[in-house]
């Protein structure tokens, strides 16, 4: 069984209804050349600086939960926006918070961010926790063929968090992120590949591209890996869309040949 999935690359700024229309000419894209799985990148909303970011984040029972459900009903695809500015009322912070829906338009899944930045990267310093709650739960989506891990970006850097979704049955792994340039040219397709190799599952990376603060310009590099590890599609250094068919078929002949996940140690090691 084959699926193809579309990873958006996008270059989000201050704007946001031109970012939710660049979100959606990027699906009609994608599913006019076949996609029946989009993911667009973390912060697909917005970015800029916390004052921009927080006065457009929304509630999710507000006004962009509805167009996200329309756009992937228009379409007839499952749709993972990485993730949008979500308002929580209860905490003056904000959810850093994916939302899946499927062909029919229903919001099937939420995840807000585990791991949050706090870091000092070229002497700059970025504490994602000031602006952002943590989430507090595992999310896997089934979809025809798939069971769907979510994360966002830094969770990326928690094997941990992977070997608990791969425990859960996934066998595709979203990642959409904003990861910055200078990690990113290091750390981003070597903690991909290794997270599809470790798991044998599909990894599918949507990323944002250059763009304004408060972290430094974005990487780029959207890409899909198979439970190999080997990149399968890599998108340009350019906005735009890519697709990559995923075998499944492909990643239950890989488990059964290499059975790593039966050889772990777990009267060891609980992971």
């Amino acid at each position: 069984m084959r699926i193809r999935i579309a990873v958006l690359q996008m270059n989000s700024g201050t704007d946001w209804e031109a970012n939710i229309q660049a979100l959606e000419q990027g699906v009609a894209s994608a599913a006019r050349d076949g996609a029946q799985f989009v993911v667009s990148p973390e912060y697909t909303d917005i970015r800029g600086d916390a004052a921009t970011i927080a006065r457009h984040a929304l509630p999710l029972d507000g006004a962009l939960v509805p167009r996200l459900a329309q756009l992937a009903s228009r379409h007839g695809v499952h749709l993972h926006v990485g993730s949008v500015h979500e308002k929580v009322t209860a905490q003056n912070k904000l959810g850093n918070t994916g939302l899946t829906f499927g062909p029919d338009g229903r919001l099937l899944a939420t995840y807000r961010k585990l791991h949050l930045y706090d870091a000092v990267v070229g002497g700059l310093p970025y504490k994602e926790s000031d602006d952002f709650v943590h989430g507090n739960a595992l999310t896997v989506v089934d979809m025809p063929g798939m069971r769907v891990g979510m994360s966002i970006c830094y969770d990326l850097r928690f094997p941990e968090l992977f070997r608990s979704l791969r425990a859960q049955g996934a066998n595709v792994i979203v990642v959409p992120a904003a990861f910055n340039v200078r990690t990113g040219r290091d750390h981003w397709e070597l903690l991909l590949r290794a997270r599809a190799v470790e798991n044998q599952c599909y990894v599918v990376a949507a990323a944002q591209i250059d763009g304004p603060g408060p972290a430094l310009p974005c990487l780029g590099r959207s890409m899909v890996i198979d439970p190999w590890g080997t990149v399968i599609a890599c998108m340009p250094d350019t906005t735009g869309h890519l697709c990559a068919d995923i075998d499944l078929e492909r990643i239950a002949s890989l488990r059964e040949a290499l059975p790593a996940w039966n050889h772990r140690r777990t009267d060891i090691y609980s992971a």
